[in-house]
């Protein structure tokens, strides 16, 4: 069974992007960008890979779909990319954007989570929920694992991690990787009540 994995970087304060959705405030590193192409070089969007020195044809490691709201999908379209992931299967949660003319994009206006139970049973790769808080929010007892860069920053005001109500949801780390600039990424899953 597929797995959805919320990948995601965080402030220490607990914020995933500014006011705004700004997220150039993070410190990142040759070290930091380097590892993060080797190990989840499917999360690079498609027209900036070259740039970042992953060739073409780079094979996904973890993921196969990915999953936005619209707030982190906007940016993509905004700048006439139709398709951020093109090598993903990408569904984008809203009611108000009209259908996307790509293959690759399915604008989902209906129950995330109804839509998330059907994928994990399907066969593939795990599932990427990208952002945004709302949907992570909405999705947050369907969510097998947590990825988190943990930057060394504090923003003071922004997206959080989650929105929505008080809903406890309890998780045990199963690694950690430090990096020389002090940010660091943990591997959480889920822990389930027999």
């Amino acid at each position: 069974m597929r797995n959805l994995v919320y990948y995601v970087g965080v402030t220490l304060d607990g914020f995933i992007a500014g006011p705004e959705g700004e997220v150039d405030f993070y410190p990142v590193s040759d070290e930091l960008s380097a590892w993060f192409n080797e190990r989840f070089p499917e999360v690079v969007p498609t027209h900036i890979r070259e740039h970042v020195g992953l060739p073409a044809g780079t094979p996904n490691r973890e993921f196969d779909t990915v999953l936005m709201g619209r707030a982190t999908y906007e940016p993509a379209l905004a700048a006439g990319i139709a398709s951020p992931y093109h090598h993903l299967k990408q569904y984008i949660f809203s009611t108000t954007l009209a259908p996307v003319d790509n293959p690759q994009v399915e604008v989902v206006a209906g129950d995330p989570v109804e839509l998330v139970r059907r994928l994990k049973k399907e066969e593939g790769g795990d599932i990427w929920l990208c952002g945004g808080a709302n949907l992570a929010g909405q999705l947050i007892d369907e969510i097998d694992r947590l990825i988190i860069k943990s930057y060394p920053v504090i923003a003071g005001a922004g997206i959080p991690l989650f929105s929505g109500g008080f809903h406890p949801a309890r998780f045990a780390v199963t690694e950690r990787r430090e990096f020389g600039n002090g940010t660091q990424v943990t591997w959480l899953d889920r822990v389930r009540s027999e």
